[in-house]
């Protein structure tokens, strides 16, 4: 929990607080007036209620602080705050009431709070007046007073401070968490004997205070859960990169303004200069850490030394006694003199560039004012002096959210929402080699949803699965050139086994073609050996010199190949399409993700094949396309290559006519941009591990043990409609937790159950794609729900088709071409044929030349995934008419063809 935000300094604020909350939760919170600010008396109060239950009005003027909850609680009794147990639960009122006045008893009514804690309330097993009065004013009275809370007490306190419909009632109250109250750690103790910046420190015998507190990841939350007194500041820290001029990992006062433009200026950079933020991969890879733990005491990580450190000026002014930056972590901070940071940077080897950086908002001597920043949505429209409300801020939640709220919306900043979103959703975790991830069983289980699916459906075609070895030799792999020649770049070789180099290098797989087809010579002699048609289940390495981006663009990920032989041309092309129409079907019936079936041209096919057939999909929210899975037709060159003969009905020698076609992990992370929106995950039913949860709305008079029976029914009612459900009934959670929590993670169906659904023996079912609202009968609901899952598939799979189709234009002249692309669309236009290669690689550079010339830019770095050039992404099979005189839109020849291009990943 963060320190206090704001403390309550004065016993009657301390007072009205706690009554504001209890009736905030009673729900009278409007019809409360105080009519004395004497704490002596306790408070004077007039409470005008409405009964919702009875439907009938209630006033009373009431004094002393115990009267005044107490009268809060009677006006709607049916909410049952001030029972069952009312002279116990008045007991600890008054107890409370008792400390408002005195920070001489916080400590001992702590002790008396932690003792009476048992189940997690102070009265009975559901929360009542007792514990809302003792929580706020012991938290505030806590904070005012120094007072370090245990951490069982703080247990109690934040479940009740969790809901956040109290603490917006009662004002901006906040715990002081165990950490942040008591001493932090000296340097060497057993917290962070072996971080690895400490054991650096103290090797240098360097001295510094290292100390944990609440996990912060940007400067504010720094700022609003560690304060530090005058004399000590924090660092904000940023990593940039740029192509000409390299890495720089910028540390500065938290006021101080980081305007890029000026920074370049600053350190004499020459030419165009283009810092951009830099990817947590490069992070991880340069320094070690990840986005949110950089400091500039992670420099030393920086083995290459090919990353430049620049210091603020101001955190070396006399002023300035500690500075404090993450050792590596963020819920931990060192504090160093300035001097020392010096010492330790020298003794690193790293020669910082310190200079000087303006506030916020103000001029450098004889400089004009940095330019500001635009402000967010969040930030528009409040009041002057008003500070924005932080997100992962439990006071400034919304009711239900979880501290891991998404930070970055779909619409302001795409690739930082979809790394918040499978991160936070518990798809991936990142791994210390870059480009690499761990597949976490969430994901991993949508992988073998598929799985199930694909099998099913290859099985119907006569397709078996196998498994050949990871490895291939460098004869194989370079036996087919143009085939080694497309994947050179990426593959990744092992060249020692131990401490001995291997006599010849092996490639890890970066396909399998040059693995399987040895074999193939084997197994097949005749006509009756054919068709042969093999699936696996692999990983494959590709070693991507572009950003990596988890799903996306790894270096190592999962997937399906196919590879079929056959005894004719026909037979294998019959194979292709099989195998295309079933990637269609993958998309489009079980990730409800609309794809464009189609050629690729001949600059865009797979290396050494015949003939490549793609499903194409689109990412409205980047507005870029993507590759969803490809079909190949090889042809005769791998059957020339590895001496693939059969003898054919007549006896006569022939060579085998093959297929490969491969479907990967990349899909996962399609769905996920195509459906998720600013809570996380939206999942399609047929992919989702879960497809239905049931969370229970526990109180006073719906225990677990009362609803338990209840829910189990309706769960087993749905696994016999063989639904994937689950019922939650986690105690440590209230729903409102949960609700978020299973939101987040994208399960298309929330069940509720509350005491009003036990007494009408129905349920609530919350869609989750659309968040629409619906009560149920318990009778029939699984078979209900199994045709709501149905209609849910069906819904997604059309608002995506609609977002695409919104965003597929024809356009005919050159001058509309990249305008149209500027606009996030996928283009189609009249094309003079797939074998004008040269044409293709002009338009690729061509519209890449007139969209930076539009955004104002020089170029872009050669390496980057998502470049602003527009590619072929194929020739689709349903073509539009095109009229007999149509000119390519390009080249100006005679157009053959419609072919669709877009800005691909």
């Amino acid at each position: 929990m963060a320190i206090v935000n704001r403390v309550v300094s004065t016993s009657q604020e301390s007072a009205t607080a706690a009554l504001k909350a209890l009736a905030g939760v009673v729900g009278i919170s409007d019809s409360i007036t105080f009519n004395s600010d004497d704490v002596a008396s306790g408070v004077e109060m007039k409470v005008t209620a409405k009964n919702s239950f009875t439907n009938t009005d209630s006033t009373s003027t009431v004094a002393g602080f115990t009267a005044c909850a107490k009268a809060i609680c009677k006006a709607v009794p049916e909410c049952s705050f001030w029972g069952p147990d009312e002279a116990a639960v008045e007991k600890w009122v008054e107890s409370a009431s008792a400390v408002i006045a005195s920070d001489d008893k916080v400590e001992e009514f702590a002790a008396s709070v932690e003792s009476a804690l048992g189940s997690g309330c102070l009265v009975g097993d559901s929360v009542s007046a007792a514990d809302i009065v003792v929580s706020i004013i012991l938290a505030i009275a806590a904070t005012r007073s120094g007072t370090s809370l245990s951490e069982a007490t703080l247990k109690c306190m934040d479940l009740v401070l969790g809901n956040s419909s109290i603490v917006e009632a009662a004002g901006k109250i906040d715990v002081p968490s165990a950490a942040s109250t008591s001493a932090p750690a000296e340097s060497g103790s057993d917290d962070f004997s072996m971080n690895d910046i400490v054991k650096k420190l103290n090797e240098m015998s360097i001295s510094h205070k290292t100390y944990a507190h609440t996990l912060s990841m940007k400067v504010e939350d720094l700022l609003e859960n560690v304060p530090l007194p005058a004399g000590e500041t924090h660092t904000k820290n940023v990593f940039f990169k740029d192509k000409k001029h390299g890495l720089f990992l910028v540390s500065v006062k938290p006021e101080s303004d980081v305007n890029t433009k000026a920074l370049g200026k600053a350190l004499g950079l020459t030419g165009k200069v283009n810092l951009r933020l830099a990817s947590e991969d490069l992070l991880m890879e340069k320094l070690g850490v990840k986005t949110g733990c950089v400091g500039p005491l992670s420099i030393v990580n920086n083995a290459e030394k090919d990353v430049t450190l620049v210091l603020d000026e101001a955190l070396f002014a006399d002023d300035v006694k500690l500075i404090h930056s993450h050792p590596l972590t963020n819920d931990a901070s060192t504090a160093i003199t300035p001097a020392d940071l010096k010492k330790y940077l020298a003794n690193a080897g790293v020669e910082p560039n310190i200079i000087e950086f303006g506030v916020k908002g103000e001029a450098l001597p004889g400089k004009a004012p940095a330019n500001r920043p635009r402000a967010s949505k969040e930030q528009k429209g409040q009041g002057k002096g008003q500070q924005p409300k932080s997100k992962n801020n439990k006071k400034t939640a919304e009711k239900g959210q979880t501290l891991l709220a998404l930070q970055w919306k779909k619409e302001e900043n795409f690739a930082m929402w979809y790394s918040d979103v499978i991160v936070l959703s518990e798809m991936i975790s990142y791994y210390d080699i870059s480009g690499c991830y761990i597949l976490r069983p969430w994901s991993y289980k949508m992988w073998d949803l598929f799985q199930v699916w694909f099998n099913g459906e290859i099985e119907q075609l006569d397709v078996e699965n196998t498994y050949f070895p990871l490895f291939v030799s460098q004869d194989r792999l370079e036996k087919e050139k143009d085939h080694v020649e497309g994947f050179a770049p990426e593959v990744a070789w092992v060249t020692k086994s131990g401490d001995g180099e291997l006599a010849k290098p092996i490639a890890v797989r970066p396909t399998s073609e040059t693995i399987m087809y040895p074999a193939f010579s084997d197994w097949i002699r005749s006509h009756r050996d054919l068709p042969l048609k093999v699936n696996q289940w692999s990983n494959v390495v590709r070693w991507e010199f572009k950003d990596p981006t988890p799903f996306l663009r790894s270096r190592e990920f999962l997937w399906q190949e196919g590879h079929t032989a056959h005894a004719t041309y026909e037979e294998s092309n019959v194979m292709v399409m099989q195998a295309l129409e079933l990637y269609r079907r993958a998309y489009e019936e079980v990730l409800a993700v609309p794809v464009v079936p189609g050629y690729k041209t001949e600059k865009e096919k797979f290396a050494g094949g015949h003939q490549t057939t793609t499903v194409e999909a689109y990412i409205a929210g980047s507005g870029r396309a993507i590759q969803g899975a490809t079909s190949h037709n090889l042809g005769q060159n791998f059957g020339k290559m590895f001496d693939i003969n059969f003898q054919d009905k007549n006896g006569e020698t022939q060579i085998a006519w093959q297929t490969s076609w491969g479907f990967t992990t990349r899909s996962i992370g399609v769905m996920v941009m195509v459906h998720g929106d600013d809570t996380g995950l939206v999942l399609p039913p047929r992919i989702a591990p879960l497809q239905a949860i049931i969370v229970p709305i526990i109180s006073k008079k719906m225990t677990y043990e009362v609803v338990k029976p209840y829910c189990e029914a309706i769960l087993a009612d749905l696994k016999a409609q063989g639904i994937r459900a689950k019922y939650d009934d986690r105690e440590m959670y209230n729903p409102g937790w949960k609700y978020n929590h299973w939101e987040q993670k994208g399960v298309p169906i929330r069940i509720e159950v509350g005491p009003r659904d036990m007494e009408n023996n129905q349920a609530r079912v919350v869609t989750r794609h659309n968040g629409e609202k619906e009560d149920f009968a318990v009778e029939g609901l699984g078979a209900a729900m199994k045709d709501k899952l149905d209609s849910i598939q069906q819904a997604m799979f059309e608002k995506a088709k609609k977002a695409r189709d919104e965003h597929l234009v024809q356009v005919t002249e050159w001058k509309d071409f990249v305008p149209s692309l500027e606009n996030n669309n996928l283009v189609l236009t009249p094309w003079c044929g797939g074998e004008h290669q040269d044409w293709e690689e002009w338009v690729k550079e061509k519209s890449r030349e007139e969209s930076l010339a539009a955004r104002g830019q020089d170029g872009e770095d050669a390496k980057t995934a998502t470049s602003v050039a527009a590619k072929t992404l194929c020739i689709p099979f349903k073509q539009p008419e095109l009229p007999e005189g149509t000119k390519c839109f390009a080249s100006g020849l005679p157009a053959t063809c419609w072919v669709l291009w877009g800005r691909s990943y």
